[in-house]
């Protein structure tokens, strides 16, 4: 999926299908029966989100989930109830205060111009809405490039989480702000990745090793940037199906 970023709008010209043309049935296979209630809520400020949760049963745990720079589509509306049938409540958030596009400048400008204050308090009210609201003890954040930076960006805040998940967003290696993280993190890249550079990748996983945060970096050879991504040029659907199943294992092993 497509991130945030200096170089985006090259990357996002390449040969692509429309960001809303692809289920995610053609990701991740027929989706669960699992009833599910889905709403709009608000849960920061004026800002609305959507909520995807099973009915009739006690969630897993929940998750705040990240758009990538397109903003809150219907795209990550489908990813949310379809993490919702594995039985979690997802509070899908909104950083770009109701604007979603299809034009890459216009998605590079919105997610350059997000306020990083105002975002992390958005993120924060987002799990506080899940715990107080959503009768969650566990709470895990998950995004993708854009959304993925915004996940690590959640985890350096003074919030406490049960798991991190970052799926190419931008990193930081400082070790004073990484050792806020005291909870498991997966992080998922492609070695191909020019915009994620690997030496990026493996400082931030040292740095972790470091101080004992358990962690899982996953590095798929031969893939690029977003190549989870299945309207953009570098979607890779063998490994978007293996990352989402490691995803499902992880969400299973620190939320339940």
């Amino acid at each position: 999926m497509l991130a945030a970023g200096i170089g985006l709008a090259a990357f996002a010209k390449g040969k692509s299908r429309p960001v809303e043309a692809v289920s995610t049935d053609e990701i991740f296979g027929p989706q669960k029966d699992t009833p599910l209630i889905t709403e709009n809520i608000n849960y920061f400020k004026d800002v609305e989100g959507f909520l995807a949760k099973p009915e009739g049963i006690r969630p897993k745990g929940g998750v705040v989930m990240i758009h990538e720079w397109w903003g809150l589509n219907n795209t990550m509306r489908e990813m949310a109830m379809n993490l919702a049938r594995e039985g979690y409540v997802v509070l899908a958030v909104d950083l770009y205060k109701g604007e979603v596009t299809k034009n890459p400048e216009r998605a590079q400008l919105l997610s350059s111009s997000v306020n990083q204050n105002e975002a992390t308090d958005n993120l924060i009210a987002a799990v506080s809405y899940l715990r107080e609201n959503e009768n969650v003890q566990k709470v895990a954040s998950l995004g993708w490039c854009f959304g993925g930076g915004q996940s690590l960006q959640l985890a350096l805040s003074d919030v406490p989480l049960d798991a991190t998940i970052i799926y190419y967003g931008m990193l930081t290696s400082d070790k004073n702000r990484l050792a806020k993280i005291k909870w498991p993190v997966l992080a998922v890249f492609g070695d191909m990745d020019q915009l994620i550079p690997l030496e990026n990748v493996n400082s931030f996983k040292k740095v972790l090793d470091e101080l004992g945060v358990s962690n899982e970096v996953l590095i798929y050879s031969g893939v690029g940037h977003a190549f989870a991504n299945p309207t953009g040029p570098n979607y890779a659907p063998v490994e978007t199906r293996d990352a989402w199943d490691k995803t499902l294992l992880f969400l299973k092993s620190n939320l339940n």
